[in-house]
């Protein structure tokens, strides 16, 4: 037989025993919607006559064979769903509704397998078709999946004595070292004090204007993170190479001015620093994708992937700006919307924070920034879990000047926190961002 005359897999017999639980178990349905919608059954009666069990349902009626065949004959669909001894016969398929979730996983199962078939009879289709581009059939490609994957993310409720016993474990820990932060530190003192570190599941935004230090703001939290903590994290660079950012690290990691290091021109005591911060860096857990212009559905796909593979607790991507989405029609404002919806989806996916770094206005060149200086669209705003700007006196940061530039870290928004200044130190020989304490 050939293969597209096979019938697409599907088990009826699981659909009929879902059902036939859910009318001997009507508080099964609770259970079940984690799973099911009336598309996941194959046969279309099943459909129809699961769709009039959530009606039911979401209208507060309990189901059983009558209640279930009036409901149908109201909708006109009693005879298109088997009729009266179709739905009559739904509960002599299973004995009792202890196995209803077994079932209904396989009734997903099968579904999930069959849209997987769709999506590549069309992938087949659109490679087919020389009107259009390779990329673009693989974008379509990963999109749909990646939807069928987001769409069969169960969710479900918990009790306060499943939640109450963690929570109080957290607030033991901190009892027990003060010092402790319930998120990933950043290596910045009072601004962890401040956020209790990088908390999972939040969106992250850094904002500044160009030259402010966005990356090495980013890349001094990282390298707290990756070298000195040892946690795994990623670095999305979609403006600066990953030679670029190794010889900033290395600059950052081995205090060795980064002019030198761009030139060669290192004393011999320079260069047994650099050989030093090199070792550090070698076992640092840090991940770099350097893709300019990356798309916003690759971006999610390697996250996904690093997080199987490598386990990454955080995320950093600079920066948000430079980031494309699939539709480049669309106005630029609801293209970064869309990205900001997405990256706060994927933190949520993935229960690790993501750090992105934006532009802001030029309007805030002269004055510290706010909220309302984001740069393209109000949504990254709306969507952030922590927002805070870099802000200095532009006209004293040379690279020439080895003294440290005080700069104000203003975080301008924290959805689960208090918000205000935290003062640090740029040192811009290194560009690297410090504790003002521990660089007097």
């Amino acid at each position: 037989m050939q293969l597209k005359d096979k019938v697409p897999p599907h088990n009826l017999e699981a659909e009929q025993a879902t059902l036939g639980a859910l009318l001997l178990d009507w508080e099964a349905v609770g259970t079940v919607i984690r799973y099911l919608r009336p598309e996941n059954f194959y046969s279309l009666q099943n459909q129809k006559i699961f769709s009039a069990i959530l009606s039911l349902f979401n209208n507060g009626k309990t189901g059983d064979i009558i209640t279930l065949t009036e409901e149908l004959r109201t909708n006109n669909e009693l005879d298109s769903a088997g009729g009266p001894g179709y739905i009559s016969s739904l509960t002599d398929t299973v004995p009792t509704s202890a196995n209803v979730e077994y079932y209904a996983q396989i009734v997903l199962e099968l579904s999930v397998k069959r849209t997987l078939i769709k999506i590549s009879n069309k992938i087949i289709a659109e490679s087919h078709d020389e009107s259009i581009e390779s990329r673009a059939v693989l974008e379509n490609a990963q999109k749909e999946i990646f939807d069928l994957s987001d769409s069969n993310q169960t969710t479900y409720y918990k009790a306060v004595k499943e939640i109450i016993g963690p929570t109080i474990d957290v607030i033991h820990r901190l009892y027990k070292n003060k010092k402790a932060f319930t998120g990933i530190a950043s290596g910045l003192t009072d601004l962890d004090t401040m956020t209790s570190g990088f908390q999972n599941s939040e969106l992250i935004i850094i904002g500044a204007r160009p030259s402010m230090g966005k990356t090495a703001m980013a890349l001094s939290m990282l390298q707290n993170i990756t070298v000195h903590d040892k946690i795994p994290a990623a670095l999305f660079s979609l403006e600066m190479s990953d030679m670029q950012i190794m010889q900033r690290l290395i600059a950052s990691e081995g205090r060795i001015p980064s002019q030198k290091l761009r030139s060669g021109l290192l004393s011999l005591q320079e260069l047994q620093k650099m050989q030093t911060a090199a070792g550090n860096l070698y076992e640092a857990p840090l991940y770099i994708v350097d893709t300019p212009n990356m798309k916003l559905l690759e971006l999610r796909a390697i996250a996904r992937r690093l997080k199987m593979e490598k386990d990454i607790k955080i995320i950093f991507i600079d920066y948000i700006g430079l980031i494309t989405t699939e539709n480049t029609q669309i106005p630029r404002y609801e293209q970064v919307s869309e990205i900001s919806r997405s990256l706060k989806s994927l933190s949520r996916e993935l229960n690790i924070p993501v750090v992105a770094l934006s532009q802001v206005r030029r309007d805030a060149e002269l004055k510290e920034p706010t909220l309302a200086d984001l740069r393209e669209s109000g949504s990254i705003e709306q969507d952030a879990d922590v927002v805070m700007f870099i802000h200095r006196d532009r006209k004293t940061a040379t690279e020439e000047q080895p003294a440290g530039i005080d700069t104000k870290l203003i975080v301008a928004k924290q959805r689960n926190g208090p918000i205000g200044d935290v003062e640090i130190i740029f040192l811009p020989s290194y560009t690297r961002f410090e504790n003002k304490a521990a660089s007097v």
